[in-house]
């Protein structure tokens, strides 16, 4: 399998400081800072990153189970909110709320639901992120 690889560069102290992350062999360059972080500054900030990551692969694994349940998804959006919050210890990412919205012919909303707390459960991120709380609103559209 293979290995993915992500930059970053941090220049100054913590509040003053700017940094630049890019992944994906340059399809992703982004500056980041204390106000982008921690406040409601301009760029972007690891825990995007991870809230991208984590609907992204959801979305993947959502419709893998679906399909090998035998329904054939025409389409699975998913929303990712990663919150990081000030812990006794510093800063810790406490949780990442899934929202996703499915076109799945044929199937009924006990099974989607059955199939998406599966995925929720079993997508490679969410176990990554197994320290963090987890919620999903899923719905069929």
């Amino acid at each position: 399998m293979p290995i993915r690889t992500a930059e970053a560069q941090w220049n100054g102290n913590l509040q003053r400081g700017q940094g630049n992350m890019k992944f994906g062999g340059g399809a992703f360059e982004g500056a980041y800072s204390f106000t982008s972080r921690f406040e409601e500054g301009t760029g972007t900030n690891p825990e995007e990153l991870i809230a991208a990551a984590h609907a992204g692969c959801f979305s993947m694994a959502l419709s893998a189970i679906l399909a090998e349940a035998g329904f054939e998804p025409r389409s699975v959006k998913t929303t990712a909110k990663v919150a990081i919050e000030k812990a006794p210890d510093g800063f810790a990412i406490t949780r990442s709320e899934l929202r996703t919205e499915a076109d799945v012919p044929g199937i009924d909303e006990a099974t989607f639901r059955e199939k998406a707390d599966l995925a929720k459960s079993g997508c490679p991120v969410s176990k990554a992120l197994a320290g963090v709380q987890i919620t999903l609103e899923a719905r069929l559209v």
